[in-house]
Order: structure tokens, then sequence, then C-alpha cells
């Protein structure tokens, strides 16, 4: 039986396993497992099963989850089990599934049960729980993770496929790593929070845990839109995984700036991974971590801990001790936060945010560890705050700063302990992450999870317009690595394909274009030259900004493709190319400005 959930919805809608035996083998596992700390509360299984039978008078190819076992983190509600933050006296019965959950539903999945974390979403080490302390899936005495410790032990145990986490500060990355599995932190607001217990409600967002990018994608697809529900959702654009454009600048920070905590080994393990994102074809840009370091700072020692306290200060006045101790001293702080203080902070932030905006104009996506090292359970009992706070250094800034981030297995060390990495871009851009990060973590050829079973086969990606979307031929400057293909980097275009036109087209240079600039002029059909060219897809709205803006001689018309399809594409008046330099023999802009060089 297959383990990923593009396998597995392939096994369903064939017939060769019924989305009943894959529930029925979730239940299995979590008896063989025998760790009654991953799960807070389990599902009937009858239960479950039964809903997985009554799929089959569904339409399967219309279900992208179809039949997939689900584990939620337990403090994101579902219906006909309690809520409990991993706090007995916190719980609650919801009325109703969070809008993420009923998601889930729609699209086929199977909820199996609620996940343990460390209680109220407050850590990262996933062991300030009163359920237990889940085992580690890689090795037993390392902390699991966390906050939403459960839900990635439950993915890399192969318990489930897929497992929904929560993260504001790292808990849907740190414990990815711990775990040697795929953590996928969206964009704040692209998938709603109604029906999530808030941590930091102007911060949070759930995190989807999976054994592939790929299935993180997957997923993200079914969970992600607007929600009129959640005062924070947001309208963003996203689409499925696609070609990169090249050279893609990967921003690292300067050597002087990097902490492993006298980790030596984990800090060899990022320069490796460093290493194999060059020979993927990735340019190192150096960039300076201090704001990120300042921003991250903020989020504990700053007013947002208040918005913590917010959620339980009823309990903490009528029952302080329910409360893990460690949490509670950590939650109480944010009783004192004063106005003035928060005002302080956040005019602060804003000029982070704008110090770190800057970094993302000269690169593409970020890459960082996703945590400096790892701990034993025995070595975090000694020093709980010191070690949960350095497992953040390279998270907790993330969503201060409105990032979204992937965090992607790297190795597994001798000792058996797993190094990851993370890839970080502005909002907006988790489509550029996925590919990016798919391509990596299969150049890994790690192993999924704890299961020791290979990754399957990378699957050919077929890049498709999404509804909204429009498709533009760049003949030019545009293309990507070139002069102004940051206008269309910033509309947050996707690169579909790179092809050739029919052989309708002359390219003529243009003369005192700055910077410089080619025109394709049509010609009789068969009468001219192929010319190479990349076809991007644009939002309808940032369509309609970026046509606005291009300058005469240059129009946009109707482009032949060398298959035969027509977009819109970069035209030239005739006027123009009097008197211009003819290049159609290079083929593209690309090889003659190779050749002028």
């Amino acid at each position: 039986m297959a383990e990923t959930i593009a396998d597995l919805v392939a096994e369903h809608r064939a017939g060769t396993t019924t989305p009943a035996e894959t529930v029925a083998r979730s239940y299995a596992r979590i008896r063989e497992r025998n760790d009654p700390s991953i799960f807070i509360s389990l599902r009937d299984e009858a239960e479950a099963i039964a809903e997985a039978q009554a799929l089959s008078g569904k339409d399967a190819a219309a279900l992208p989850l179809y039949g997939i076992p689900v584990a939620i983190k337990d403090n994101i509600d579902v219906a006909g089990l309690p809520t409990t933050a991993a706090c007995p006296a916190f719980a609650f019965q919801p009325a109703r599934d969070a809008t993420v959950v009923a998601k889930l539903r729609a699209a086929g999945a199977i909820v199996i049960g609620k996940t343990n974390l460390d209680q109220f979403a407050t850590g990262l080490v996933g062991v300030r729980s009163p359920y237990g302390v889940p085992k580690n899936a890689m090795r037993d005495d390392l902390v699991p993770g966390g906050s939403s410790s459960g839900s990635a032990v439950a993915v890399s145990a192969g318990l489930v496929p897929l497992s929904l986490g929560t993260d504001t500060a790292g808990s849907g990355r740190v414990p990815a790593m711990l775990n040697n599995i795929v953590g996928l932190k969206p964009s704040l607001g692209l998938i709603s929070t109604a029906g999530v217990l808030p941590a930091c409600r102007t911060l949070d967002c759930v995190s989807i845990f999976a054994l592939t990018v790929d299935d993180a994608a997957i997923a993200l697809q079914a969970l992600a839109g607007y929600d009129e529900a959640d005062a924070y959702s947001r309208k963003l654009p996203l689409s499925a995984p696609g070609p990169l454009a090249a050279p893609l600048r990967l921003g690292v920070p300067r050597a002087d700036q990097l902490q492993f905590f006298g980790d030596a080994q984990s800090e060899r393990d990022y320069q490796a991974a460093l290493q194999r994102f060059v020979a993927l074809g990735c340019t190192p840009v150096e960039f300076d971590l201090a704001p990120f370091d300042e921003t991250a700072k903020l989020l504990y020692d700053g007013p947002w801990v208040a918005e913590r306290y917010l959620v339980i200060r009823e309990l903490l006045k009528s029952n302080p001790d329910a409360v893990h101790p460690v949490t509670r001293g950590i939650i109480e702080a944010g009783a004192h936060v004063t106005g003035a203080d928060t005002f302080a902070a956040l005019y602060r932030l804003q000029a982070l945010r704008q110090r770190s905006a800057r970094v993302f104009e000269s690169i593409d996506a970020m890459l960082l560890p996703t945590a400096p090292t790892a701990y034993t359970v025995a070595e975090l009992a000694a020093d709980p705050v010191t070690l949960n706070s350095r497992l953040g250094v390279y998270t907790n800034f993330v969503n201060l700063l409105d990032l979204c981030g992937l965090a992607v297995p790297s190795t597994i060390r001798d000792d058996g302990i797993p190094f990851g990495v993370t890839l970080l871009a502005p909002a907006g851009h988790d489509a550029r992450l996925a590919s990016l990060g798919r391509l990596f973590h299969a150049d890994t050829q790690l192993t999924m999870g704890a299961s020791g079973l290979p990754q399957p086969p990378l699957a050919a990606i077929e890049p498709q317009l999404g509804a909204d979307e429009i498709a533009l031929v760049v003949v030019g400057a545009h293309l990507s690595g070139m002069a102004l293909n940051g206008e269309l980097q910033a509309l947050n275009a996707r690169l579909l394909r790179v092809t050739e036109t029919a052989p309708d087209y002359q390219l003529y240079a243009l003369p005192g274009s700055v910077p410089p600039k080619p025109g394709m002029l049509r010609v009789e059909a068969g009468s001219g030259a192929a010319i190479k060219v990349e076809v991007w897809a644009l939002s309808q709205a940032a369509f309609g900004r970026f046509v606005a803006a291009i300058p005469r001689p240059l129009s946009i018309g109707s482009v032949r493709l060398a298959d035969g399809s027509l977009a819109k594409g970069f035209l030239v008046e005739p006027i123009a190319v009097t008197g211009a330099l003819d290049i159609s023999h290079y083929g593209g802009w690309r090889a003659f400005i190779a050749a002028t060089v």
C-alpha cells in the first residue's frame, strides 16, 4: 500500500485500495505504535471507517484528498471531539468544525483524531503537556519539537500521511525538522483560522505536515481560500508548484551571523545544503540577518505575549495551577504590557519590516537552518527556557515580517539526528518555495519520515493557468534573470514554461533602449524564425497593471507558439525596427546578449 497522499489518492481512485482500508490501517498503526502521548483524543474507529465508506458515492476525481486519514492539532476545532489545547481544565466541546477541518472533509479527508501539543501552543519543544511527551519518531530521546509535536510525530511514524499544526513562532517548522518531514507554513491569512484557538491571533496560521513537498502542496491547494468568518483572512495568490525562473537568487546570512550553539555538525550540514542548492542552479546572495534577529526578539520580549495572555487570562485567575509552570511563566508576563509598550514595539516592527523588505529586493528566497541544533528531553529538562529559545532563532521573526516558509529535510546524521533547512519568501510566494523545495528534497534522496522508505519519483509538473490568470509571452528584458524580470516577480508572476515561437517572427535589437530591449515583429507565417521565449502567468489584476506600464514602441498582442497555441505577448510596432539590427539568427534575446558581452 502507498504512503504518500498522491499515491494513496491514485490507489483509491483506481480501486486497488479503498479509503476504508487506508483508514483501518491508520488505526492499526496507532495501536502498534502504542504511544498514548501522540493523540489526546481519537475518533471511534467504526465511525471513521463508515465515513470513509460513504465516500464511494462521491466523485473521486473531484476530491483531492480522497480517503486520506488526517490528524488535527488539538487547538483546532473538530466537531464531536473536545478542544483541549493540552489543558484539561480549559477543554470545551466545539459546536462545529473549524473552517480548515470543514475544507478537509469537503476534499475527501477523514479525521482520525486530535494530537498533543505544547500547552496553548506555547513552546518549540513538545514536552509541555499534561498528556505526556510524544516520542520523537526518529530517536526516542530527542524532543519531538513543538508546539505541534503530536501532529509531526504522527506523520513521521506513518500513522497518517497528513496532519495539521499551527505556526506562530515556528511550531510548523521545528517539529518537521526534528522528525524528518516537510513542514509548510503558509502566508498569513491564506488558510482560515476560524475555529482555531488563538496563540497570537494577529500572527497565527494553520500549518501542514506531510512526507513530501508535493503532498503538502496538494493539501494547501485544498485548504486555502478567503473566509469571511476569519477577520485576518486575505485574498492571496496561490498556484501549484511549477518550473523555476533561473538563476534563482538564494539569500544566505553572513557567516558571522549564523548560530549553531556549538553544534559543528549542524553548521557543516547547513553548508552542505547550500551547496546542494547551488548545484540545482541557485546563486547565493549574502544578506544582513541583523534586522531579522532583532525582529525575532520582539515576539516574546515584546507585547505580543499579551495576546497569549488574553486567551487564558480567566483561567490564570481562577485556576493558575492548571497551566504548565513554564507556560504560565511565559504567558503571565503579558498581563503587564502597557499600551505604550505596544505602540513602541509596533513602531520598531514597522521599521524592521522596511529593512527586511529591502533584503528581498535582491533575493528570490532565503535559506536558513530550520533550527540550529537538536536537544534531548533530558537536556531540555535541565534548562527548559534557554534551549527552547535557541530552537526559535531562525523561526520567531517569520510571521512578524509576514513571510511564508517551507521546512524541508536536508540530511540525517550518523547519530540519527535529522537536520533540515527552511526556505522563506514574502507572503504570496508559497508556490515558489514549493517549486524549489520539492527539487531539493528529491535531490537529497532521503527516506520519508521514520519509515525508511524511499521518496517516490519526483512527478513531472504540467503547469496550468489558474482560473484568475493570464499567460504572458516574454521575449527580452523580462526573461528570468534579465534586467526587468523583477517587474514580473513584484507582481507575483510565475514561470509556466520555456519554449519558442512558431517560425513567424523576426527579432530586432531596439536602438537606444534602456535597459537594452529587443522588439519581436510578426511576419508572414513560416517566413521568419522561431524565437526562444518564456511564458509567465499573472493574475488578471496584475496583468492589467503590467500592460498599462509598457512603453512604446512595444505592445501586447497575440503570439503564436511552437505548439500552435496563442498567448498574449510582447510585439513591436513595425515602424520601430527601421534601421534596427536584425538578430533573428541568434534565436533569442538571451543568446544575443551572451554573444555580445
